[in-house]
């Protein structure tokens, strides 16, 4: 079901949005049957309360929805949107309440409000339609809200229907849908165009590995996004225990992520060479997994000693990010569910981030309030460089310890990235429970704040 307002007309009904405390000065103007109707209520302007007043004739005429309190809606990313599954059946319009400054990111979130996944059974939020509000551009809140579709689709669906030829596949339906170019190396072919670590991971799989690499726009500055796409992470030789193998149908978060970002950069029509890089494995356990202790070549030519195998996520990126850097990019940006230390650090709710430059995190902190997208820059380091050098060859994909584990993957990364402009998101891409706009299951984070600083850092 597509994520859009309902056009405007005579039968849409007005919403009133009530801040808590401001019902009495709202009911000044009101009519008497009107004063009447809220006053019989227990209708207080609560968030998440909604009430329906009917007219005259006792047909609903108008409606108000509760925006709380300043407190009460801080500790929502969209507010508004509890109040879409509540109301009758029917469109409405905001007729009043509704700051300006707020109106964007509480649009998208009645539509995000709609989102169900129904691949197996339905799951369709009822919701009311909303008109756009006045001064929101339509157009971009809806493809904002296809592009959060997207990702929560393709992270909630499991591996057994989303491995690596699946994903191939989803990047080819959007390439197609945007008249972007794709090239696909496979199996062996990623030997014989030296990505040894993608087919490293990924070769003990039913499904071969691969790298997607897309293209699309042929002006502007070149911005490409790196996404990692393990479909499953069983955790290799070094196997997960089952309560940490549970969820990892989302290790493909990052892949899903820069597709969802990917598909609004082009729907917009943003004047950008942009290029997808997203290495698609599973990683298995089979007599040719790679092991502990085994020493992989990469594409950028360090060695990588592995300590453990479930620590497979910065590999396959290492060789991508070694690749996407080759064609001298202006911003080479990655997604991943890289670890659970970030979330140990952050929690599911907040994205760090990681970038080399100063001027990087500035846009992407500006842009993140406005996107209702929360970010937290994390530090690169330096000190901790050490941890990352196992001396019997260049790089440790999984320093002992364990302490500073999001930082140290971090630093990892960023050896395969050298010259280039350079952010890294370690994601969570999982909502644990539902909440307005928020269905609970795979979430886009960070790339409507990356979307935001787009034209700072790109100077578009």
């Amino acid at each position: 079901m597509p994520l859009t307002f309902a056009a405007p007309g005579d039968s849409s009904r007005p919403l009133h949005v009530i801040e808590q405390g401001e019902l009495d000065a709202w009911l000044e103007g009101q009519p008497d049957h009107v004063r009447a109707w809220v006053a019989g209520s227990s209708f207080t302007g609560a968030l998440g309360s909604v009430l329906r007043i009917p007219g005259k004739d006792g047909v609903p005429e108008a409606a108000l929805a509760g925006y709380g309190t300043a407190a009460a809606r801080a500790r929502q990313r969209f507010p508004l949107a509890a109040a879409a599954t509540q109301l009758a059946p029917g469109t409405y319009h905001i007729a009043s309440g509704l700051p300006e400054g707020a109106a964007e990111t509480e649009a998208l979130g009645w539509l995000l409000a709609g989102y169900g996944f129904s691949r197996y059974r339905d799951q369709t939020p009822k919701v009311a339609g909303l008109v756009a509000p006045a001064g929101v551009d339509a157009a971009r809140i809806e493809v904002l809200a296809a592009a959060e579709a997207l990702t929560r689709d393709l992270v909630n669906t499991p591996a057994a229907d989303m491995g690596p030829v699946a994903l191939e596949a989803a990047a080819r339906d959007l390439a197609d849908t945007h008249g972007a170019e794709i090239e696909v190396f496979t199996g062996g072919e990623l030997l014989e165009r030296n990505f040894p670590m993608i087919h490293a991971v990924g070769r003990a799989a039913a499904e071969a590995p691969r790298l997607i690499d897309m293209r699309w726009g042929t002006d502007g500055p070149a911005l490409t996004l790196v996404g990692k796409g393990v479909c499953f992470d069983t955790g290799g030789l070094n196997l997960k225990p089952a309560g940490s193998m549970g969820l990892m149908k989302k290790d493909m978060g990052g892949s899903a992520n820069v597709l969802g970002l990917a598909h609004a950069i082009m729907a917009l029509g943003l004047n950008v060479r942009l290029r997808v890089l997203i290495p698609a494995v599973e990683n298995s356990v089979a007599s040719d997994a790679f092991r502990p202790q085994d020493i992989l070549s990469s594409r950028k030519g360090l060695t990588v000693e592995i300590n453990n195998t479930d620590a497979e996520g910065r590999l396959v990126l290492a060789d991508a990010l070694a690749y996407a850097e080759e064609a001298a990019p202006d911003l080479i940006v990655s997604m991943a569910t890289l670890t659970g230390a970030a979330r140990v650090a952050l929690g599911p709710d907040l994205a760090p981030f990681y970038a080399t430059e100063d001027r990087i995190a500035a846009a992407l902190e500006a842009a993140a309030g406005p996107a209702a997208d929360p970010v937290w820059r994390m530090p690169f380091h330096a000190p901790y460089e050490e941890m990352i050098e196992p001396g019997i060859a260049d790089l440790d994909n999984a320093p002992k310890g364990g302490m500073a584990g999001s930082i140290t993957a971090a630093l990892f990364l960023r050896r395969f990235v050298t010259e280039t402009p350079y952010a890294h998101f370690d994601i969570y891409s999982w909502q644990p429970s539902a909440a307005p706009g928020r269905s609970k299951g795979g979430l886009g984070q960070g790339p409507r704040a990356i979307l935001g600083a787009l034209p700072a850092l790109l100077d578009l």
